[in-house]
């Protein structure tokens, strides 16, 4: 019993030093202990968010490895965060987009329209997700495919540094039973070509001839006017126009002249394109939006109806109603072909000052089964904003000026009070949480930053006193705060 109980806690011994090293993969995703690590790294608090977003996106790796018909029965559960603007929302989202390999997208519910209105219309979410997915394949294979794509853009330089040679002269015929026979030189020539290329080669790959000057002809970017009609609503009829001219024009070509570097470059991209399979790509992007794909919907506060309405709603419980079918799972047609929104996963954020999650339409809200409140932050957490996460804003400002050859710090006692302003005004302002320290740094730093560079200024400490001078005065007055901070 006892050695069992000694294997037990090695195990867990080993395991939590596997969750305090750099993050792992498990087969695409990581498990939710350490999508939480890696949150902390740049989010303070905020734990509920953090875990309910860990076990989605885990579920979702758990849901491809059933087997059988079950796995189709399996539905996301859709996420509500809701809490004050800057508390963490929306850089919880940005953060999983850098973490999660599988498409993702960020896109703002304000910025939709009900259909028949001027305005981008819910489809248009899906397709942009669709889009993403098909270039991270796309950036995927091109990565696996630069060995062969780099090996045929190099033979294309050395044609052009060296162009094949004129085939041998024929024999000249002097009569009807005589010819001039010349002496056979092509075989010489071939291999003397050989050698120059070779020769070539080796300059090439050891850089030597970066800087000569030659002519590529490359294929020409497609006219873009056809994007005038996805800002006005009409994405499909866009997609359409598209594949119509795309189909009916040939491809233009022009001449370009840049030194071998460059042209080794864009003939690398070229070769790459050449060796790509679309509908392979196409094919593994549809699978991956489908079975992986996230979309985190921003600001789903604003399109809640208002108590009262006077003629038709165009951008609030119209586009719930929008939304509501692509939410519950639906088809969209995207130039791709069709994407099935079933096991998408939707997480969708907003402020909620001037509503509630309970205000948005019944239906809408049975899709999004798990709320979590995000809490607004104290003193504390704008003391450990300023210096905790790896993109703290003290270490970014101490970055910056280190540009300037000035090393910049701050004391323990200047960091609280810069965390105690930022409270006191988000107090007696408006709350917009953590934002709020970007606004009291710049008024704080913004003598320092406009003298800089100053070569008698090498080194610069921020006190609590220096605080109090440069922020007093702003601070009480109202009106000029309400400016400046």
């Amino acid at each position: 019993m006892e050695n069992l109980t000694d294997k037990t806690s090695v195990k867990k011994t080993g395991f939590l030093k596997k969750v305090s090293k750099a993050l792992k993969f498990a087969d695409d995703f990581l498990i939710p202990q350490n999508i939480v690590s890696y949150l902390n790294r740049y989010i303070i608090g905020q734990n509920k968010a953090k875990m309910a977003v860990a076990i989605a996106l885990r579920n979702r790796w758990r849901r491809q490895h059933v087997q059988g018909k079950l796995k189709e029965e399996i539905y996301p559960n859709n996420i509500i965060l809701i809490g004050p603007t800057g508390v963490g929302k929306t850089e919880i989202a940005r953060r999983l987009a850098n973490l999660v390999r599988a498409p993702f997208v960020k896109v703002e519910a304000s910025k939709f329209t009900e259909v028949g209105y001027v305005g981008r219309d819910v489809d248009s979410m899906i397709r942009d997700l669709m889009e993403i997915g098909v270039n991270m394949v796309k950036t995927e294979k091109t990565a696996s495919l630069m060995p062969k794509a780099e090996a045929s853009a190099e033979e294309r330089i050395l044609d052009l540094l060296l162009p094949p040679s004129a085939p041998a002269p024929k024999p000249v015929s002097t009569s009807i039973n005589q010819t001039i026979k010349l002496p056979n030189l092509e075989n010489q020539k071939s291999e003397s070509m050989n050698e120059t290329k070779e020769k070539l080669r080796k300059m090439l790959k050891a850089g030597k001839l970066d800087d000569r000057p030659v002519k590529i002809e490359t294929s020409k970017p497609a006219l873009p006017f056809i994007e005038v009609f996805s800002q006005v609503g009409a994405e499909e009829l866009s997609m359409k126009i598209q594949d119509a001219f795309s189909d009916s024009f040939p491809k233009q070509t022009k001449n370009r002249k840049l030194t071998v570097k460059e042209a080794k470059r864009v003939l690398i991209q070229e070769e790459a394109q050449k060796l790509l399979d679309m509908d392979e790509i196409t094919s593994e992007a549809k699978n991956r939006v489908e079975n992986s794909g996230i979309v985190f919907l921003d600001e789903i506060d604003k399109i809640v109806g208002a108590d009262a309405k006077a003629g038709p709603d165009v951008s609030r419980e119209g586009v719930q109603r929008d939304l509501l079918p692509i939410v519950e799972g639906s088809n969209v047609l995207t130039k791709y072909g069709m994407i099935k929104t079933d096991h998408v996963l939707f997480i969708a954020a907003g402020a909620f000052h001037n509503a509630k999650p309970s205000d948005l339409i019944p239906e809408l809200q049975g899709r999004f089964p798990i709320r979590v409140e995000l809490n607004s932050l104290t003193q504390e957490d704008f003391i450990q904003i300023l210096v905790k996460p790896e993109n703290a804003l003290i270490k970014q400002y101490v970055a910056l000026l280190q540009t300037e050859s000035v090393r910049l710090s701050f004391t323990d006692a200047a960091i609280n009070k810069i965390a105690q302003i930022a409270a006191l005004i988000n107090d007696e302002m408006e709350n917009i949480g953590a934002r709020r320290l970007h606004t009291v740094m710049n008024a704080l730093l913004e003598d320092i930053l406009f003298k800089l560079p100053e070569p008698s200024i090498t080194e610069l400490t921020i006190t609590d006193d220096y605080v109090d001078n440069r922020l007093k005065d702003i601070i009480k007055n109202k009106d000029l705060s309400r400016y400046i901070l």
